[in-house]
């Protein structure tokens, strides 16, 4: 791949990094599908985690954090017409809280699907 191209995405992950960068102005921005650990089709686009570190929530509580994002989200994804996923995680921090170093949190195991 050259330096001029960006990584293809899945259409959801998609409309979810370019809302989040547009909006957030991130300095880090990290977006997993997690959807293949849950009992989903191939190719779905349904659990995701989400760890940003943005200026933007210098003064927000991690509240008013979550609700930013969620909402940033939840608004690219209604005007490309996708429905909300079933699953979102996010872990937002301030500059001052981030570590570059910092690997982001693992999700627990899914208690769901073949294993009932």
């Amino acid at each position: 791949m050259s330096q001029s191209q960006e990584p293809q995405y899945p259409p959801i992950e998609t409309a979810m990094r370019k809302a989040l960068t547009a909006e957030l102005k991130p300095i880090f921005l990290d977006v997993s599908n997690e959807s293949p650990m849950h009992n989903t089709p191939k190719q779905a686009e349904s659990h995701f985690r989400v760890l940003i570190v943005s200026d933007k929530f210098n003064d927000l509580t991690l509240i008013k954090r979550h609700r930013l994002v969620n909402d940033t989200i939840k608004n690219a994804l209604k005007a490309a017409g996708f429905e909300f996923m079933h699953a979102l995680s996010i872990e937002a921090k301030t500059p001052k809280q981030w570590e570059p170093e910092q690997e982001p949190e693992k999700s627990p195991p899914c208690l769901g699907g073949f294993g009932k």
